[in-house]
């Protein structure tokens, strides 16, 4: 992304222990191949899927797994063979599993099988670091437990796993460095159990997981209130970490960190390259893990340690939603496939796609941040390098500004002084460039801001 010159300007406080005159520092850069992603998304493609799911009546999760044609086994099998098809397309690129866990609970009243479809495109030079979309393939009715009525669940959630669909099938003609997922989760509607076989199933695994981006709800612009805006996404973000031990929080409630988990910092990228790559969409950040008094497949990643987001569209229409089939005075209930505005959603793809693609080219965000300062004029920031960054950026911003303001790029350093920039005004991050311009999110300084699951302590001075 081109920097505004204020901040070019601002960066000359900033001095690196390791950088040399001559070798000026990587910087993140506009990228071409991001511009030609984000007009990619087909309204044909997101149509079809759409179509096909809707196609099964309903797909609940303990609706028949045997027939053919209707319910959640045959749902899962068509996302199964068109991962395939698309795996097939790019030369055997992608990998489908088919992780499972039985449950019981309020909703699971007897225990049941929930299985997700994951397609796993392996990164060229850093498999281990994982960037996954989610969507969720099952529906309802109005009885949360009414597996046999008809439950299209167009908007809610099969909108979701169309993104990720059509994310799978243009990223699969694109190069990542880091891995890539594309996950249709099973078991939502009856208590977020996708969300968790995939998040045991990442951490069984061994993935590092850099991001889920969540997506639950992405298909309509016109919200029950009757206004219409096809212009805005909202991105929900927890504030502190699900995982946070107490003592972490101690530390974190006198030094900082309630508005810059790994998934707050998450939420800003997103709003970025949307700002650089789709001037006729924006993101809207919401300071929340999900709406109020609702949930998602991203809240079971949190509570894993991973970064998580929920990304849904700009107004719901609760009409449109797990609803029985009917009209009552005048209203017509049920989501249903007309309520899809396919050049809404293939816009939320397209942020869906960017972000990703970003992401997987992008070195990992850097390791064990720390900051020192206290009595002083100038402020250090400290962390460790990671592989695949050319170079660094050290950010800072005012404590109750919702975006970074100020940045520097600061060479192949593992540390800079902003001179005269008190510690105490401030908060600070640092990011990650690699060689052709693409940049990491930013990491907030210690455990409340580390992306690393179980984070280690930071560096010594």
């Amino acid at each position: 992304m081109p920097l505004p010159r204020s901040l070019l300007v601002l960066g000359l406080l900033v001095s690196a222990g390791t950088v040399r005159a001559a070798d000026p520092p990587a910087q993140p850069v506009e990228q071409p191949a991001l511009h030609a992603l984000a007009d990619a998304p087909s309204q044909a493609q997101l149509r079809a899927t759409i179509a096909a799911l809707v196609g099964f009546g309903t797909r609940h999760t303990l609706s028949d797994t045997r027939s053919a044609q209707r319910g959640i086994g045959a749902a899962r099998r068509w996302v199964r063979a068109r991962f395939e098809q698309i795996g097939r397309e790019c030369g055997g690129c992608l990998t489908v599993v088919t992780p499972s866990q039985v449950f019981t609970g309020k909703r699971m009243t007897k225990p049941a099988e929930v299985t997700d479809v994951v397609a796993i495109k392996r990164g060229s030079s850093d498999p281990d670091r994982v960037v996954v979309i989610t969507g969720h393939l099952d529906s309802r009715a109005s009885d949360v437990m009414d597996a046999s009525h008809d439950a299209p669940g167009a908007n809610d959630d099969a909108s979701g796993v169309a993104a990720l669909i059509e994310a799978a099938r243009l990223l699969s003609r694109q190069d990542n460095r880091a891995t890539l997922v594309f996950a249709a989760l099973s078991g939502e509607e009856q208590g977020l159990y996708g969300g968790k076989v995939l998040a045991d199933y990442a951490a069984a695994h061994g993935w590092r997981v850099e991001a889920d981006l969540n997506n639950d709800i992405v298909g309509n612009s016109q919200g029950q209130n009757g206004v219409r805006d096809n212009t805005v996404v909202r991105v929900f973000s927890e504030g502190t970490r699900s995982n946070e031990t107490l003592e972490q929080a101690a530390y974190r409630r006198y030094h900082g960190g309630e508005v810059d988990s790994p998934s707050r910092n998450l939420a800003r990228y997103m709003d970025r390259l949307a700002e650089a790559y789709l001037p006729d969409f924006r993101v809207r950040m919401v300071y929340r893990t999900d709406r109020y008094g609702r949930g998602g497949d991203q809240v079971p990643f949190l509570q894993a340690g991973f970064p998580a987001l929920r990304v849904t569209e700009g107004h719901e229409d609760y009409t449109r939603q797990h609803q029985d089939l009917r009209t009552e005075g005048g209203i017509r209930y049920g989501d249903t496939i007309d309520g899809i505005d396919f050049r809404y959603l293939a816009r939320v793809t397209a942020l869906d796609v960017i972000t990703m693609a970003a992401l997987s080219r992008a070195p990992a965000p850097p390791a064990g941040v720390a900051i020192e300062g206290a009595l002083a004029t100038d402020t250090t920031v400290r962390w460790r390098k990671v592989s695949g960054a050319a170079g660094y950026r050290v950010h800072w911003r005012d404590t109750t500004a919702p975006q970074w303001q100020h940045a520097r790029a600061v060479g192949d350093a593992d540390h800079a002084v902003l001179e005269d920039v008190v510690i105490d005004d401030w908060f600070f991050g640092v990011s990650a460039v690699s060689a052709d311009g693409y940049e990491s999110p930013v990491v907030f300084p210690g455990e409340a801001g580390s992306f690393e699951r179980s984070p280690p302590a930071p560096p010594s001075p």
